[in-house]
């Protein structure tokens, strides 16, 4: 359970998701046939009746005062009053002036209706003709169509799928966005154009963020999403939940008693995910892939829940003065003694004779139940968020009725807890499921899909079977490799790969673009002027990710750009085709001792990647590794087991000391060793961090380094003048690290180009000398960095120079720093507090300096600079203001020494 999670970055963002309120409801079928049936405007309703309705539509009118369509009226009016809204009713209200004021709009060829409150002036209709040609300049400058219809130049009203859009890209800044950067990210996001006029007026989003103005311009603004609700249709979930929650009497009880009955409007939050750390759920059942019951597992989520049940248990069955639901109504919230002597709350989804059907709210399950087991939820039971959510799984939407998957699903996952990446935060999450129970962490979703292969393509290697016509396809630096075998699956891949490219050869290319890549997905890649199928590994950053190709084996770090969705109509035929390259390693040579060095994996590479195709003998298999141990012959040797690929580099020069083939690295204490870096990257060794304090390595003597190619120093702020900054590392008020905000997107581009590149970069020997500039790949990520020491086990001291962080890497995962990474001046600023007593910080007083400003976007007012001939040397002295509270700044050098005097208190 405290396994770390090796999942993709995207899994870490803080994320948030809230319950569908009819997330927790198993059928509507009943209740929208009842409900429906005693709302039929034409059967005669009653005058109290239909006021009823007209009250109701006032009351959503009124809180979308900027214009409701009245093709969505339905879908509002069940959402808030769980009752169907009949369709004569739509067709009255042209009639009912007092209600509402319609106007009709043209929605492409159909005619639809704008509803605004009463005696509201609406916008004057435009002609058909002029609302063809607005509707032809939407579309030409590819304007968000989420957008309101309005009628003025400016815009006064924004739809809530526009608002959700921003807050989506909001919840992935958490620490703020600057408002000028939003229209390019929306547009990157959603290829389409930001609306620019709302840059002139962020109060229009003020709703759903916090916007936080630095200055007079308008557009010189951070925005921060709100801990809200979701916005949706311009109704807010919260004011839905409240309807929802509402105990309301169903429309054939009389109006006036069940009101006098029951008038006591019951609440419930809405279910938010966990905003901190990992997040883990509890698979409870699927109807298909795109409906999958899920329940938080956490203290505020699971655990909360079981006490909670404990509580009612408690209360139930020993308050004697209890009594039981009286006036029941569909959609009513109850507490029901259940099986086992369980108290759960439900709510109540149908009402037929002395049959009662709920729908168990955390539980996701629904059943019948007789009346006298059916009790009064009491308030106490209504603080914690209904814990049954619904979400869909990323990957398998287009197969998400398919029996067999359905299957799969259900056997790999129900009643099991998983990790979770959410991709899409909406009323149905997406999600990717990941199971870490084992060594290897597990994708469901990826793993799931390989249910719908074609079991008659699979490759089936036996042993001691002859394979001719055999080609090598990649080699890895262990020494294992890929192979391709002629089989029916390669054969029928060939064709479907061709029909792709016959499609692709008409269609632009671009309308298939990955907006939204995760871990699993299988997607295309151009490669060698042909369509191959990938399926990504790694996601580095936005633009930059690992693929796995799946036919060949070859791992490559692509630009995300350059992937492409299968279209809809070939997706199932692409999918059904199992892998067709085979995992093998080559028998009878020495028992492998881990990672074979550059120059042996070089030899092995030139020695089976020049010949176009090779024999194949099996002699063994490694069903728990997928592995098949092979010897491989060139044609014309086949089957002399003397002339063999395997004996030929058995009998090689190299191979006769295994210290030239194995990688061992034990560099002198020299400062200066040749190494070799690139070829043996799939090393895994467990680096660990070099966890030392900032005022250790400030004693230690710095030696100057030539300033050929080195960047520009860093530009700073005048002294006294603000700064915006970022604290990326906090030791205590005496020494932290901060980066100039401005520039971080210039470093988060900088990264993605690092990554790029070295991932394809020709392997080159570095020589390894303290104090120089280099490249060091640390956790998939490539830094710039200055060698601080050579230790004797193979690993380097460093220190990122972007970053402020010391590390130790091993001696392979080093690379030169070339000339394009020097050009951005080093973004990490060592820093000390000013307006603080400089002393020996407590343990306690760092943990509250750490707490307060690390990871956070604060604002700096440099008092003086210390300058240095290295710029990773020199430091300032600062004030440090938290301005993210609307009416409150807080300088911490006063929130430290009065932290300071209490802790003395205490002493």
């Amino acid at each position: 359970s405290e396994k770390r999670l090796t999942v993709p970055p995207r899994f870490q963002k803080e994320l948030q998701v809230h319950l569908s309120r009819s997330s927790s409801i198993d059928s509507n079928d009943n209740l929208n046939t009842s409900v429906a049936e005693t709302h039929t405007v034409a059967s005669g309703p009653s005058a109290s009746h239909v006021n009823e309705v007209q009250s109701r539509i006032k009351e959503i009118l009124n809180k979308c005062s900027s214009g409701v369509w009245v093709s969505k009226m339905p879908q509002i009016y069940r959402e808030m009053y769980w009752e169907e809204l009949s369709t004569a009713v739509l067709h009255q209200l042209e009639n009912w002036p007092h209600v509402c004021t319609v106007e009709k709009v043209h929605r492409g060829e159909q005619m639809d209706g704008l509803l605004y409150p009463a005696k509201k002036i609406p916008p004057i209709a435009k002609s058909d003709t002029e609302q063809e040609k607005a509707s032809r300049n939407v579309t030409s400058s590819k304007v968000d169509p989420l957008l309101k219809p309005n009628m003025e130049t400016a815009p006064t009203s924004l739809s809530s799928d526009f608002k959700q859009k921003v807050v989506n890209i909001l919840m992935k800044y958490s620490s703020g966005l600057w408002a000028n950067a939003l229209p390019k990210l929306y547009q990157d996001t959603y290829q389409v154009k930001f609306p620019e006029d709302i840059l002139n007026n962020l109060e229009l989003l003020s709703d759903v963020c916090v916007v936080d103005y630095v200055s007079e311009v308008p557009r010189k603004a951070i925005l921060y999403a709100k801990p809200q609700r979701r916005i949706d249709e311009n109704l807010n979930v919260t004011e839905k939940v409240q309807k929802h929650d509402g105990v309301k009497a169903t429309a054939g009880q009389q109006h006036e008693e069940s009101k006098d009955q029951y008038t006591e409007n019951i609440t419930v939050p809405p279910l938010i995910i966990p905003s901190e750390g990992s997040v883990s759920v509890m698979v409870l059942e699927l109807k298909n892939t795109n409906e999958v019951l899920i329940r938080y597992v956490g203290k505020d989520y699971s655990s909360a829940q079981e006490q909670m049940e404990d509580d009612m248990k408690a209360y139930y069955s020993q308050n004697s003065t209890v009594s039981l639901a009286q006036s029941l109504s569909v959609g009513q919230l109850v507490a029901v003694h259940a099986e086992e002597d369980a108290w759960l709350r439900a709510r109540i989804i149908s009402l037929e004779d002395n049959r009662i059907k709920v729908c168990y709210v955390d539980h996701g399950f629904s059943e019948f139940v007789e009346s006298n087991s059916v009790y009064k939820l009491q308030k106490q039971f209504h603080l914690l968020p209904f814990q049954a959510a619904k979400c869909k799984l990323a990957g398998l939407e287009a197969f998400s009725d398919d029996p067999v998957l359905i299957k799969a699903v259900e056997s790999q996952t129900c009643s099991k807890i998983f990790a979770v990446e959410i991709l899409e935060k909406s009323d149905t999450p997406l999600l990717v499921l990941y199971d870490t129970s084992g060594e290897d962490d597990i994708n469901i979703n990826a793993t799931c899909l390989k249910a719908l292969y074609d079991k008659s393509l699979e490759l089936h290697i036996e042993v001691d079977a002859l394979y001719t016509h055999v080609r090598v396809t990649s080699v890895f630096s262990d020494g294992s490799l890929y192979c391709q075998v002629p089989s029916k699956g390669l054969s029928r891949l060939s064709e479907i790969l061709q029909k792709l490219e016959d499609y692709f050869h008409y269609k632009q290319t671009s309308e298939f673009n990955v907006s939204l890549p995760f871990c699993g997905k299988i997607c295309l890649f151009p490669s060698k002027g042909k369509w191959a199928r990938v399926e990504i590994r790694i996601i580095h950053t936005r633009r930059a990710l690992d693929v796995q190709f799946m036919d060949t084996g070859t791992v490559a770090t692509v630009k995300v750009s350059e992937l492409r969705e299968i279209p809809p109509q070939f997706l199932r035929e692409v999918i059904a085709i199992p892998p067709q390259a085979i995992k093998c390693c080559l028998a009878d040579l020495p028992p492998n001792t881990g990672m074979w060095t550059p120059d042996a994996v070089l030899w092995l590479r030139d020695t089976v990647m020049n010949c176009p195709e090779f024999s194949m003998k099996v002699v063994k298999q490694d069903g728990s590794k997928g592995i098949a141990h092979v010897y491989l012959f060139a044609p014309e040797n086949f089957p002399d087991m003397d002339h063999s690929i395997n004996r030929q580099i058995k009998n090689a020069d190299l191979w006769k000391h295994q210290k030239d083939v194995f990688l061992s690295v034990t560099p002198s204490g020299t400062s200066s060793t040749k190494v070799t870096g690139g070829a043996v990257s799939a090393l895994q060794l467990t680096s660990g961090k070099l966890e030392k304090s900032f005022s250790d390595s400030a004693r230690e003597p710095s030696s100057a380094v030539s300033t050929i190619d080195m960047p520009p120093p860093l530009p700073l702020s005048k002294t006294g003048e603000l700064m915006d900054v970022y604290v990326s590392v906090a030791c205590h008020p005496g020494h932290f690290i901060v980066q100039p905000w401005k520039e971080l997107h210039n470093l988060e581009a900088l990264m993605e180009e690092m990554i790029l590149y070295y991932s394809r970069a020709e392997e080159k020997p570095v020589n390894i000398e303290k104090n120089k500039l280099y490249a060091a790949k640390i956790e998939n990520q490539w830094y710039r960095v200055i060698i601080k020491g050579i230790l004797r086990n193979g690993f380097l001291s460093v220190y990122e120079l972007d970053y402020g962080k010391h590390e130790f890497v091993n001696i392979d995962k080093v690379q030169p720093l070339i000339d394009t990474f020097r050009k951005l001046p080093f973004q990490a600023i060592t820093a000390q507090l000013a307006g603080v007593k400089s002393q020996q910080w407590s343990e306690e007083a760092s943990i509250v300096f750490r707490n307060l400003v690390e990871k956070k976007p604060l604002v700096a007012q440099i008092q003086a600079v210390h300058e240095s001939t290295n710029p990773w040397d020199r430091k300032i002295v600062t004030f440090l203001v938290d301005t993210s509270l609307p009416d409150t700044d807080i300088w911490i050098h006063d929130f430290v020494s009065q932290s300071l005097v209490e802790f003395s208190k205490d002493d």
